[in-house]
């Protein structure tokens, strides 16, 4: 398989995990136009996630140390914690770990993803147009309850094409956080649980990868991780000016793509 293959992959995957569009969606759509979808383009788009992972890791590693307990506080005052985190985690990982096997077989496939597409769309236009009384400004104002409620619609997300955080920043905006506050936590809750289910289908497809595969892994895991890092500094500036709607339109768009290419 040629290198620009790897490349134009691992840019999708890095320019579409964070964004509320479904990373899972355009990489299918990619894929399939670019003829790359044996067992060996699967053990390929974990690897590269986890190229776009790292670039979370990078960028806010000063509030891992945070969290984490790791970083002293010069003031005393509430902040964004371990716990969280784990609110924020649990409902997903819980879901996630009992129906793996079900998702697999019988979610990830082209028909589940264009209702994924519309359906998370649909979700974030409902969410800005609601009324809502914010209460959280920012990552440090998000309160327990707040943290669990956002995990609670990220498990929307394990249905592929609904975009985990599209849901999970609409849910923010439901619960009364900003756009920011949300797709901050969206991020930071993202590393866990997308380490926990990439290292989850690497074992059962780890066969797939062989020594002269390697170049071929590097090029796409590094591509995705700059184009992630590029991509979510850039989000944090659109979403602050465009807010989720017109992500939404661009879901539409895509499943009208996804439907004319992939299911016709």
């Amino acid at each position: 398989m040629h290198y620009w293959v790897a490349i134009i992959l691992g840019m999708v995957e890095g320019l579409t995990e964070f964004l509320p569009v479904s990373s899972t969606g355009h990489m299918i759509l990619t894929a399939d136009l670019l003829n790359f979808t044996d067992e060996k383009a699967k053990t390929f788009e974990i690897v590269v996630q986890l190229g776009s992972i790292l670039a979370v890791v990078v960028l806010y590693w000063r509030r891992f140390l945070s969290v984490l307990g790791w970083e002293r506080q010069r003031v005393k005052r509430p902040r964004l914690n371990l716990l969280h985190i784990i609110l924020a985690m649990v409902p997903a990982g819980v879901l996630g770990v009992a129906l793996h096997g079900v998702i697999k077989q019988y979610l990830f496939g082209a028909q589940t993803v264009l209702i994924g597409l519309i359906a998370g769309g649909i979700l974030m236009i409902v969410a800005e147009k609601l009324p809502r009384r914010t209460t959280a400004q920012s990552l440090d104002e998000i309160s327990y309850k707040q943290a669990f409620g956002i995990g609670l619609f990220q498990c929307l997300a394990l249905w592929p094409g609904f975009s985990r955080s599209g849901a999970t920043i609409a849910g923010g905006l439901l619960l009364g956080t900003t756009h920011k506050a949300a797709a901050e936590f969206t991020f930071l809750v993202a590393v866990p649980v997308m380490v926990g289910a990439s290292g989850l289908d690497l074992l059962k497809s780890y066969q797939n990868l062989s020594m002269d595969d390697l170049g071929f892994f590097i090029a796409g895991f590094i591509t995705a991780f700059v184009v992630a890092m590029l991509a979510i500094v850039s989000f944090l500036k659109l979403l602050q000016r465009f807010k989720l709607t017109p992500f939404a339109y661009y879901r539409f768009v895509i499943a009208v793509l996804f439907y004319f290419f992939i299911l016709r």
